[in-house]
């Protein structure tokens, strides 16, 4: 029994730091990949943090902003021109993009 419950707490922690990571990961893929465009403006992209641009976007949803960014939009090639990000990666970033944003 005791092992067990060392086991369970093990776990526990590990999701605890697992979705700790998660939400780091949106800020790094960003920095990484969407920032150049996204902390500038470059070619009209929609700079992160302006509330009044993002506003009408946001307001489409999430499902949409993850698959616009995913196929590409405007000029925005898909995934950002990024073709290694995943879908995971994407809705990390939009995510991080939505909570910087609003």
């Amino acid at each position: 029994m005791k092992h067990a419950m060392i086991v369970v707490t093990a776990l526990a922690v590990l999701s605890g730091a697992a979705q700790i990571a998660a939400a780091a990961d949106g800020k790094e893929i960003f920095d990484k990949n969407c920032g150049t465009c996204h902390n500038k403006g470059m070619m009209g992209a929609p700079k992160i943090g302006d509330k009044a641009a993002w506003a009408p976007l946001i307001k489409g949803g999430e499902a949409a902003l993850d698959e616009a960014a995913l196929k590409g939009k405007g000029k925005m090639p898909a995934k950002g021109g990024h073709s290694a990000l995943t879908a995971d990666d994407i809705k990390a970033a939009n995510a991080y993009i939505i909570k910087q944003s609003q």
